[in-house]
């Protein structure tokens, strides 16, 4: 046994005691004839005194962050320390013992505000681990996951694990491909979600299924999406419509929420905001519903104006509450943000001031009748101010959003201390791709609204789909939809979006197959457990909540992965590469 007590439980009732303990070295303080050490391990942090001369060479030898044994009397100290929960006590070390030493040079500083460069922290991830916040994020990560689990099983849903080496599936992005050695010629690919094997769970007579999914899809990393590779709470219900699942993610996520926050958390039902209501009014399908500022339009309003900037436009507008107060370097900077950030042509705007008169900006265009129309329709008050974004219908939408979203980070209008949810729902079913065909805009397996006849006779960029996102203060957090289990309403769809009967058939067969044999309706959504974490941990990058990230740039520096691997290896596979080079005994 290498301790007796952990580092974070010794106090007053200890005193006395003879205690083994291990960790690592925090601190050394070599004050002369007695040395100090701070011992910390994953459950706190122990001042350990050396004073026994038998001691003191072995002690100058230490290292910060070596692992050590020590055994020691616990002993009350003269100078507490009220910040630290063992700061009344310190053990007076009678033998140590290096269990692993370290070098003399660390890369970085552990446990210190020092910034340190990220390509570097994970490179040496093991040691970036030790930092208490980072640690803390990955425990807090498991205890989470260990409550959806509890909650799910609560719910009677059933944990079943889904396969890793499965077939390319239409998601949304780029396919991790795998190389068969026993069929040549042929690839799995990794999933980017067990969409199809959750559904073929509902047809074989599971009632709910849930699993804790690893998802992966090769797409660019952001700040709030980790490259390659990432977790999901994948659950589906048979016999279930769009208000089941609703309410399954409503009973869920407060209750995990409200565990390990004390901020204040929205209760269901939550907020359904549609999705052109949602672009209408917030410029984008994710909005963060602490900001109070409303998107509104404009392009009536404007309809015959002198100022040419809006003629033929649509014109998207911002009333910001007391904005007048702001000076002219701020409407600059919102300008500047606008061009350089949200990619705009422009950004007008005018100051209502406390006298009712139009200042700055596009002032001299705003006329008595369109001031009267503010007021009147716009609600329009002394004092605030007027942003205005002209474009083509869809990108004055995108950029309003973004105008809008840094408004209210620049002025602070974010509700403090609480998460709101909202669910966006009516996506439309189909969407024109840049080359002006026709693809699916959210998930294909979804069920239109209207079935196979709305499918057969509508206008498909105006289809609806059964498929919705949670949305929390400005992150999707959840997606998911009403699936559809008809075979003849499946190739109908896929038909409208460039697919044979054939090639569903080729592409989909299981499905398509399993949907011949009684397939009960069914529904699901995927709470993203890595978002969730993040939301939770108040971190405002997703690598900073798991354990092994990789860079912005897809890669795992403390692994080094992706690399390069031997001829050997590909032949195995049957692959040949083309225009090749040589690295040592690999090939890249």
């Amino acid at each position: 046994m290498y301790r007796t007590k952990t580092c974070g439980e010794l106090t007053l009732q200890n005193k006395n005691e003879s205690v083994e303990l291990a960790g690592w070295i925090q601190k050394i303080r070599d004050l002369g004839g007695m040395i100090f050490l701070d011992l910390r391990d994953e459950f706190g942090l122990t001042q350990i005194v050396i004073q026994e001369e038998s001691l003191e060479e072995q002690a100058k030898e230490l290292t910060t962050e070596s692992c050590i044994h020590i055994e020691g009397k616990v002993v009350e100290r003269s100078n507490k320390n009220p910040n630290l929960s063992t700061g009344e006590i310190e053990v007076i070390a009678s033998k140590i013992e290096v269990l692993g030493k370290c070098k003399n040079v660390l890369p970085f500083e552990i446990n210190t505000d020092q910034e340190v460069r990220e390509d570097l922290r994970l490179e040496y991830r093991f040691l970036d681990l030790r930092n208490e916040k980072l640690h803390n994020n990955i425990l807090l990560r498991s205890k989470i996951i260990k409550t959806i689990r509890d909650k799910m099983d609560e719910l009677n849903f059933t944990e079943i694990q889904t396969p890793i080496l499965a077939n390319s599936s239409p998601e949304g992005a780029r396919d991790y491909l795998v190389p068969s050695r026993l069929n040549p010629g042929e690839f799995y690919a990794l999933p980017q979600a067990p969409q199809q094997f959750k559904q073929l769970l509902m047809v074989s007579g599971f009632n709910r299924y849930y699993q804790i999914a690893p998802c992966f899809r090769d797409e660019d990393p952001r700040a709030d999406r980790a490259p390659g590779e990432f977790y999901q709470l994948d659950f589906e219900m048979s016999f279930a419509t769009q208000e089941d699942v609703f309410a399954i993610i409503e009973e869920v996520v407060p209750y995990t929420f409200e565990k390990f926050t004390n901020w204040k958390v929205d209760k269901g039902p939550f907020i359904r905001i549609p999705y052109k209501e949602a672009m209408e009014k917030y410029g984008i399908d994710k909005p963060d519903l602490r900001n109070p500022l409303i998107i509104q339009d404009a392009t009536k309003l404007f309809m015959g104006s002198e100022f040419k900037a809006f003629q033929g436009k649509t014109v998207k507008m911002i009333i910001v509450p007391e904005g007048a107060k702001q000076g002219r370097k701020f409407f600059d900077k919102m300008t500047d943000f606008a061009t350089q950030e949200a990619e705009a042509k422009g950004l007008a705007w005018a100051k209502f001031e406390q006298d009712k008169t139009f200042q700055g900006g596009i002032a001299k265009f705003i006329t008595p009748e369109m001031q009267e129309t503010l007021e009147k329709e716009y609600s329009l008050k002394a004092e605030d101010s007027l942003f205005f974004i002209a474009d083509e219908f869809e990108k004055a939408q995108k950029i309003a959003g973004l105008i809008r979203i840094e408004l209210g980070k620049r002025l602070d209008l974010l509700e403090k201390d609480t998460y709101r949810f909202c669910f966006i729902v009516d996506f439309p079913m189909y969407e024109l791709t840049d080359e002006g065909t026709i693809d699916f805009s959210h998930n294909p397996f979804s069920m239109p609204q209207g079935g196979l006849e709305a499918l057969q006779q509508k206008d498909p960029l105006e289809l609806l789909a059964y498929q919705y996102d949670l949305v929390c203060n400005g992150y999707e957090m959840a997606s998911g939809a009403v699936r559809n289990h008809n075979p003849e309403i499946m190739v109908e769809a896929f038909k409208i979006a460039g697919y044979t009967e054939d090639e569903v058939q080729n592409r989909f067969g299981a499905l398509y197959n399993a949907f011949q044999y009684g397939t009960p309706p069914h529904a699901g959504a995927a709470p993203g457990l890595d978002r969730m974490v993040m939301l939770i941990a108040h971190s405002q990058n997703i690598r900073e909540i798991i354990a092994f990230p990789k860079n912005k740039k897809a890669r795992d520096l403390l692994m080094r992965a992706p690399s390069v691997v031997t001829k050997e290896q590909l032949e195995d596979v049957h692959i040949c590469l083309s225009e090749t080079s040589q690295s040592g005994d690999g090939v890249i």
